[in-house]
């Protein structure tokens, strides 16, 4: 338990310290953003939802895939 206190610590101070890496993380964060919920609504539609009837999404999908 001792040592994952330490590796916490370790990690924890070196982000507190950094000034470069924060702007960098948010620009990963910003990216991730972009790409799993802009993109999402736009270039994905709900196939399942559209297809499925309620309640039997699971069928739906193991019968797609076992075609």
């Amino acid at each position: 338990m001792n040592t994952l206190k330490k590796i916490y610590r370790f990690y924890a101070d070196g982000f507190r310290n950094m000034r470069l890496g924060r702007i960098l993380w948010l620009v990963v964060l910003v990216k991730l953003f972009i790409i799993f919920a802009v993109l999402k609504l736009f270039f994905f539609p709900d196939h399942i939802g559209e297809n499925a009837e309620k309640g039997h999404e699971a069928e739906f999908v193991a019968d797609e895939i076992l075609k």
